[in-house]
């Protein structure tokens, strides 16, 4: 199946670029009320099951025995930017858990963030493990081993207790065996594995509303959402899109964006859970679908469409900060009775 044209780049008025993708929304018993392009094709969801992978921590009550706080509960499902805030609390989980970032197994490059950057430079520093923008998950993988008694030595290995913890996890949400052939490693070095989009969009309908999970799990499910919710920072960082719309949706949406155009969403309010795949893996492109989706399936007043307006319509700029284009989603996505 060709998936369809979901987003176009115009410079003027012309057509400069377009982003072929497909995306699944998905209710908490697997019915899908929205899809487009082949949503039964396996993706790598990447960074974006970071709040799945984090189920474990919390649900075995390792969070709070060793007293995790909220924002850094919010920093377990983060690709942060590396800003001082973030660093610092990555620091504070290991410290809690007896450890230091030698422990890391993720690696390390300069923060995302780019004024943190010119300032850890500025400084003469280089970065650390802690500037990873994994290093908050990471962290929670650490507390995770930790708290079981067992050496977090290699815990980035599918036969670590802690791969399999979340491994286990991550098949209770998207309904299905995660076997070797579909495992491959991800960017900071744990294991990830490809999955339909559709079975991911239903995890992430399940992660919202708890249903289909059991009652442990489903309550873990719960405090992420509400940490990532009372703490939009720290899963992302400044400028970010995921900061910038849980800003102002809060509870009504936990996003998380993924690698190579993968982006993903749970919706308490709506009932439902949301997974897009670009195909050229263009992040701007997965961004222009998650907002439109946002627009769609999550009730906005005046005041939150104002406010997430650079986010719904964004405006392209040169560098003298003219206006040269826009990036707008492509009516096969914004029909009323698209399926």
């Amino acid at each position: 199946m060709e998936n369809p044209i979901l987003v176009e780049v115009l410079r003027g008025s012309q057509i400069e670029s377009r982003h072929r993708g497909a995306l699944a929304v998905s209710d908490p018993d697997g019915k899908l009320v929205l899809a487009l392009g082949d949503v039964e094709g396996r993706v790598f969801p990447r960074s974006a099951v970071k709040g799945l992978q984090a189920i474990p921590l919390v649900e075995s009550g390792i969070a709070d025995r060793l007293g995790l706080t909220e924002a850094e509960l919010a920093l377990a499902c983060a690709s942060h930017s590396g800003e001082p805030v973030h660093v610092a609390a990555a620091a504070a989980m290991l410290g809690k858990a007896g450890r230091d970032s030698g422990c890391l197994e993720c690696g390390s490059h300069w923060p995302l963030n780019e004024a943190a950057a010119h300032s850890l430079a500025a400084g003469g520093g280089t970065p650390s493990a802690l500037h990873n923008n994994c290093s908050g998950k990471h962290a929670g993988f650490i507390c995770l081993s930790c708290g079981l008694g067992a050496d977090p030595k290699r815990y980035v290995q599918p036969d670590h207790i802690v791969q399999r913890e979340v491994t286990a996890a991550l098949e209770s949400l998207v309904g299905m065996t995660l076997a070797d052939d579909v495992r491959a490693i991800d960017g900071c070095s744990i294991p990830t594995y490809a999955v339909p989009l559709a079975a991911l969009a239903h995890a992430f309908a399940r992660f919202a509303t708890g249903e289909g999970l059991a009652p442990k799990r489903a309550a873990a499910a719960r405090r992420l959402r509400a940490a990532v919710a009372a703490h939009p920072h720290m899963v992302a960082g400044t400028g970010r899109f995921d900061t910038a719309v849980m800003e102002v949706l809060r509870e009504r949406a936990f996003t998380k964006t993924g690698a190579e155009g993968v982006f993903c969403a749970a919706l308490p309010q709506s009932r439902l859970g949301v997974a897009i795949k670009c195909e050229d893996g263009a992040g701007r492109a997965a961004e222009a679908v998650m907002a439109a989706v946002l627009k769609r399936f999550v009730t906005l007043s005046g005041e939150d469409e104002e406010r997430l307006a650079p986010r719904l319509a964004p405006r392209l700029k040169n560098w003298n900060g003219l206006e040269v284009g826009r990036v707008r989603v492509t009516p096969v996505l914004t029909a009323p009775d698209c399926r």
